[in-house]
């Protein structure tokens, strides 16, 4: 059995953890600090609930005003607009905005700059179906920074990112659904995010009509990042299946899989995990 290291922390709404193999522990313990201290410093830029984060700001941007952008947020949005445009607009951190506007409202970023502009409409973003995958992504860049190559991160139970695998082990053991689901997978240098309405209720719109998800059951979505499981296991939500086909025809390291009774379904071109 491998020697792991286990923090839990509470930020972005929900409980982080973060876990590390095959590290001495004094060590592992400060990497996992240094990593829960970029979290903290994530959620003051990019929740949508803080007054002075840059979303806040953003916020209230009139049409044709711009500000400049904090690294960690421009390069959150930066993400977010290449899922939009890979979901054929599935996903969008302005989806929420449809119940209070009669359209999206646009904007765009200016890189040069390291700033965004309203081009129309409240920007009334909200960073929940990404910011987290993405503080995981942030997270696992500094523990490899710290050599701590060996890590599990996992993000109210939605979202894992999973880094190289314990010594003598397959990977690291994630299941679809919640810790007995009878589908399990050795994860290793990618990750997994689910979506669902079980929790929350029916509370993913589909950002093109404004209207409520129309997959009832569960959907997850494999990836090399967290921030693109995210946005991808969001816009499997209201997604078609001929619509999910075009979308994995662009990318081949990704999968999906929808729940059918009481397995779930693959789709796409990317191998399967192995089954723990």
């Amino acid at each position: 059995m491998a020697d792991i290291f286990q923090l839990n922390h509470r930020a972005m709404a929900t409980y982080f953890e973060v876990r590390i193999a095959d590290e001495e522990r004094t060590y592992a313990a400060q990497a996992t600090q240094a990593a829960l201290d970029l979290l903290d410093k994530l959620e003051s830029r990019l929740s949508r609930f803080r007054p002075n984060s840059d979303t806040a700001q953003i916020a209230r941007l009139a049409p044709g005003e711009k500000m400049r952008l904090s690294e960690l947020a421009f390069a959150c949005l930066e993400i977010a607009k290449k899922m939009e445009w890979a979901t054929l607009g599935a996903f969008s951190v302005t989806a929420a905005a449809m119940q209070t506007q009669a359209s999206l409202p646009q904007w765009q970023l200016m890189p040069e700059e390291l700033a965004i502009q309203c081009e129309s409409g409240r920007l009334q973003f909200d960073l929940g179906a990404i910011g987290k995958g993405f503080a995981l992504d942030r997270m696992g860049e500094l523990l490899l920074s710290w050599d701590c190559p060996s890590f599990l991160l996992v993000a109210g139970g939605s979202s894992i990112l999973a880094g190289d695998p314990p010594k003598d082990t397959g990977g690291w053991s994630c299941g679809l659904g919640d810790d007995h689901a009878a589908q399990r997978f050795f994860l290793r240098h990618s990750s997994l995010s689910g979506s669902g309405l079980a929790v929350k209720g029916n509370h993913i719109l589909d950002p093109r009509t404004g209207q409520p998800a129309l997959r009832q059951n569960r959907v997850w979505a494999l990836a090399d990042t967290a921030a693109e499981s995210d946005a991808l296991s969001t816009a499997c939500m209201v997604l078609s299946e001929a619509e999910l086909e075009e979308v994995l025809a662009q990318d081949h390291s990704w999968l999906f899989f929808l729940e059918t009774g009481d397995a779930a379904r693959a789709i796409g071109s990317r191998a399967l995990p192995l089954q723990a």
